[in-house]
């Protein structure tokens, strides 16, 4: 059975031995992401291409994902590395105090416009939520707390504001720069960080554009204004990614299941493709197997529709990255056994605005009451098979493109398979017929006397054109 849902392995040190990577890709690894956040861009660029060899190597397309690192606002640093807060302890954040010189009574920023972003009463919650700060008055460039959750607080850790509303923009100078060097990386899609509006996804656009990139847009949801303005972000981006960690943050944690439902069900009602991330298997940083908690999350984010699951650490730096794989294959898997997974009512009272989109559909619709084993779509942009994946369904959909860009952007959507496939130097159209189904039957997706649908365009080679679609018995002439 083909794995419809989609899996992405952060790299990092962990993943870095050439064996590591390549057992990666054997365990069911469909895309990867090479986090900004940390390493350098020649560390990157080694990693990328040692994606591009390995993904060769064995066979397969693998598509890359640059994430960048965004506004990340955190404390400084402290003389002693930590501090141990206790609930009632007053503490300052301080723009003004040198980076290295924080203690038991304040902390230095890097984000030196909180000050103005906050007043009294906020509630400022540090290291992912773990301590909790309520703003008691600010003074120039300190603003003054009071602990109401405590804990040790080391370097550099991270600050959110309970409710959003902090005014850092989505690109930073460094993003920028990680912007041009992705680029340069040839990558298949660049994740944009702490977004508030469309504008902000629409800048990194043009920037990855101008820079010679081509790849998809994905916006991360982990602002609680990019809520507020979900369906703007949604529209101007490829793909969303719900990110958890910081979201759960901002919006609380009891309140993160339902926005996660509702963003993934959103973006599919839209036509772009999501992603849940952040701690889906956490614990296999350092444990062989994952908890029964971690797999009812990747369950239900498969039951709820997501194109992609993503593990971070649990690969970047975990001890077992090959059995996090294997782990969330296997879930995946049993997941999409479920009626759940496998039905759907997207669009039953839209219109279509476009002719490739109306085909798309009645393919669709054709295969889900037809025995159907398998669907080819022949394309240039791969706009046909990702209307086809927004429909939930047990059929794999196979990608068959001449451009090698478009089978690795399509690695990221759910039950779509890419093939390498040009059909623009055969002449006669039987004859395509019978090589992609060929190619089919080699992958082991048909057998003969199974029916199969096949899309494509009467203008070959051009994208946006696809108008037929054509339901054949595999092995009748």
């Amino acid at each position: 059975m083909f794995r419809r849902t989609k899996i992405i392995a952060t790299l990092g040190p962990a993943t870095d031995a050439p064996a590591m990577l390549e057992k990666l890709i054997c365990a069911g690894v469909d895309v990867v992401r090479l986090n900004f956040s940390h390493e350098t861009h020649t560390a990157q660029q080694r990693r990328a291409k040692a994606v591009r060899e390995c993904a060769e190597k064995c066979g397969r397309e693998i598509g890359i994902i640059a994430d960048l690192q965004g506004p990340k606002i955190r404390i400084e640093c402290f003389k002693e590395g930590e501090i141990t807060l206790c609930e009632g302890d007053l503490f300052t954040l301080n723009a003004t105090l040198p980076s290295n010189d924080g203690d038991q009574q304040q902390v230095g920023i890097t984000y030196k416009q909180l000050p103005g972003d906050v007043r009294a009463d906020d509630l400022l919650l540090l290291d992912d939520g773990r301590i909790t700060l309520k703003v008691k008055k600010i003074e120039g460039g300190r603003v003054h707390c009071e602990v109401t959750v405590g804990g040790v607080l080391s370097n550099h850790k991270g600050i959110n504001r309970q409710g959003g509303g902090l005014s850092a923009g989505a690109l930073t100078h460094k993003d920028r720069e990680d912007i041009a060097a992705a680029a340069a990386m040839n990558v298949d899609y660049l994740a944009v960080s702490f977004p508030r509006t469309a504008e902000d996804i629409q800048e990194a656009r043009r920037l990855f554009q101008i820079a010679g990139g081509n790849g998809g847009i994905i916006a991360k949801i982990e602002r609680a204004e990019a809520l507020v303005n979900y369906e703007e972000i949604i529209k101007a981006s490829d793909a969303i990614m719900v990110a958890r960690g910081d979201l759960g943050v901002e919006i609380g944690d009891a309140t993160l299941p339902t926005a996660q439902k509702f963003l993934i069900k959103k973006a599919r009602d839209l036509n772009k493709v999501v992603i849940t991330a952040t701690q889906m298997m956490e614990s296999m940083i350092d444990s062989p197997i994952p908890t029964r908690a971690e797999v009812s999350d990747v369950a239900n984010a498969v039951f709820d529709g997501t194109d992609a699951v993503m593990l971070s650490g649990e690969t970047a730096m975990g001890n077992y990255p090959d059995k996090a794989v294997i782990a969330m294959d296997r879930v995946c898997r049993e997941a999409e056994k479920q009626p759940a997974a496998r039905s759907s009512d997207h669009r039953m009272t839209n219109q279509f605005g476009r002719i490739d989109e109306a085909i798309a559909m009645a393919a669709m619709y054709s295969a889900n009451h037809l025995n159907v084993k398998a669907i080819a779509a022949l394309t240039e942009s791969g706009s046909t098979p990702l209307w086809m994946s927004r429909i939930s369904s047990g059929i794999p959909i196979f990608a068959l493109s001449r451009h090698i860009s478009t089978r690795r952007r399509v690695t990221l959507y759910r039950g779509v398979y890419s093939t390498n496939f040009d059909d623009t130097q055969l002449v006669d159209t039987v004859q395509a017929n019978q090589i992609l189904i060929k190619e089919l039957l080699q992958r082991g997706a048909v057998s003969e006397g199974d029916i199969i649908i096949i899309t494509k365009g009467d203008l070959r080679g051009v994208a946006g054109q696809t108008n037929l679609m054509k339901i054949v018995c595999v092995g009748e002439k």
